[in-house]
């Protein structure tokens, strides 16, 4: 049995407009990088970005803590993460690392756990970032393509994107608060009306039509949110501007990254792709905010950097 294993992780997005804490989406954007090694007892955490060294307050240390207690494996683990995903901005940073430290604990001590029970473990390790437990970007991050999360039991249900899905990701140059999860989420209403209910649920219902029958067009003419996106949308400055330019440059949706502050354009290959991301710049521009565009496609799930 290996006694180092190195995983990475890829960014995903979340919500993909109305399937709010139920889809999400593997974006090969950016990717955190996770080695673990065996040690004698202890947990400890090594790593040259600004994150917690304490395992309770890391994700990957979560991960492991609560993987090693549930298996009664005694020796201890090494942790080394590498960051490349941006912490805080809506494109799955926390879960890249809990999901490549579930793939790669699994590994280091020859578990072979299926996919439902390694997103459960990654999902764990949300609670240090977010103080909850979500399942919807680890889920994509842990298994790639595009996930439907089903809750109590847990199921999730992954299916393959179109070949000729693309998306366009706008990351603003903004101060995000330390819990900015929990703020955002705090923004969301109680109450939603029925109407709006009802619309929410035949776009969700209809992208997830569009990922199974292959078609990037009713992916992205069902990614209208009439409950969250408008809640939050004050988060973000220059918004509206955003997405209305990237939907005239040729866009089919746009829509919050997950709790943001990234705004997410989707479109088909054919498309062009740099007029939609200079679009989106354009429109963080009119509020006085620079923004990172990468242009991307769905990507396969967090694996053994030796496959």
């Amino acid at each position: 049995m290996a006694s180092k294993v190195t995983v990475k992780a890829p960014s995903s997005t979340a919500n993909l407009g109305p399937g709010f804490d139920v889809f999400g989406l593997a974006v090969d954007a950016f990717y955190d990088e996770v080695t673990l090694t065996k040690t004698k007892s202890r947990i400890t955490i090594v790593t040259d970005d600004n994150i917690p060294t304490k395992p309770d307050n890391n994700t990957a240390g979560l991960v492991v803590k609560n993987m090693k207690k549930k298996f009664k494996i005694k020796s201890g683990v090494e942790i080394k993460i590498k960051k490349g995903v941006p912490a805080g901005f809506g494109m799955g940073s926390s879960a890249a690392s809990a999901a490549a430290t579930a793939v790669a604990f699994d590994k280091l001590f020859g578990l072979k756990l299926d996919g439902n029970s390694l997103v459960e473990f990654a999902g764990s390790g949300e609670k240090a970032s977010a103080g909850s437990v979500h399942y919807d970007n680890v889920a994509a991050s842990v298994l790639g393509g595009f996930v439907i999360v089903k809750t109590n039991p847990l199921q999730v249900t992954r299916v393959d994107p179109p070949t000729n899905l693309r998306m366009c990701v706008a990351v603003p140059k903004l101060e995000v608060p330390k819990k900015k999860t929990k703020v955002s989420r705090g923004v969301i209403p109680k109450k939603v009306k029925l109407t709006d209910s009802i619309l929410n649920l035949s776009n969700a219902s209809a992208i997830v039509a569009g990922f199974m029958k292959k078609d990037p067009e009713l992916i992205g003419n069902s990614i209208k949110d009439v409950i969250v996106e408008p809640a939050r949308k004050h988060m973000i400055p220059g918004f509206d501007k955003v997405k209305e330019n990237a939907l005239k440059a040729g866009a089919l949706g746009v829509t919050i990254s997950g709790a943001g502050p990234s705004v997410i354009a989707f479109s088909k290959s054919s498309a062009d792709l740099k007029k939609i991301s200079s679009a989106m710049s354009r429109g963080f521009a009119s509020a006085k905010t620079e923004c990172q565009t990468v242009i991307c496609k769905p990507s396969k799930g967090a694996a053994d950097k030796r496959r």
